[in-house]
């Protein structure tokens, strides 16, 4: 049976969106576009959108404002911001609105797809019967697009405690004492995360990001 997920694309470089809409057509989503963010805002008044892939820099209305003006009015929306690069302010300020899942131009269409899928997946989960420690990160990032951060910080401290010996949390934790501008606290967790996997690019590219507000980045929630 032919999937319905409704899936909103919003980018001014038509090559992108054709690169996302030639990713996704496989999986039998009904794929909308949107070349701007004024265009993105009407779509989404007019239509269920199941997941939308915003891109952060686009002329007029940018992707933060798109983002903050969408999820005042469809908070069931799940966003995946699309981009090529992004200050330190504007990755807590989609992090603090919802935003959870990044991908870097240019993108395989095996990332893209994988992507989605995690985000849809996550729909699914019984937070009564996550115990594993894969289930409780991918819980965590649920309640984030939710905007229940304490709950989200709660859940990542859960998988903490299932598996001391992954990066996954400690880097998640660190995002969120980001959030809330504890800027040195969250360094800490980056580097434990890295002191238990050194490879580990997510909580490196973090701890690197965090060192200067004017370094060009994002933040890494996981690989």
């Amino acid at each position: 049976m032919q999937n319905t997920r409704q899936i909103l694309i919003i980018d001014d470089e038509d090559n992108i969106r054709l690169t996302l809409k030639a990713a996704l057509s496989p999986m039998g989503f009904a794929l909308h576009e949107a070349i701007n963010g004024e265009e993105a805002l009407a779509k989404l008044d007019h239509s269920a959108f199941d997941v939308a892939l915003l891109d952060l820099h686009m002329p007029g209305i940018g992707g933060i404002e798109v983002l903050r003006r969408a999820r005042a009015k469809h908070s069931k929306v799940r966003f995946i911001i699309v981009t090529a690069h992004g200050t330190i302010e504007s990755a807590v300020e989609a992090m603090k609105l919802g935003a959870v899942d990044f991908i870097q131009k240019p993108c395989t269409p095996d990332d893209i797809r994988d992507l989605v899928g995690k985000v849809l997946g996550r729909e699914t989960l019984d937070e009564t019967q996550a115990t594993d420690y894969p289930t409780l990160i991918e819980l965590c990032k649920r309640h984030v697009t939710d905007r229940n951060l304490e709950q989200a910080r709660a859940v990542a401290q859960r998988a903490l405690g299932v598996d001391p010996g992954k990066p996954d949390a400690y880097n998640l934790l660190g995002a969120f004492l980001e959030c809330r501008g504890e800027w040195v606290e969250a360094q800490k967790y980056y580097r434990a995360a890295l002191e238990i996997d050194p490879s580990y690019l997510p909580a490196k590219a973090n701890l690197a990001r965090t060192a200067s507000f004017y370094k060009f980045g994002k933040i890494q929630l996981g690989e």
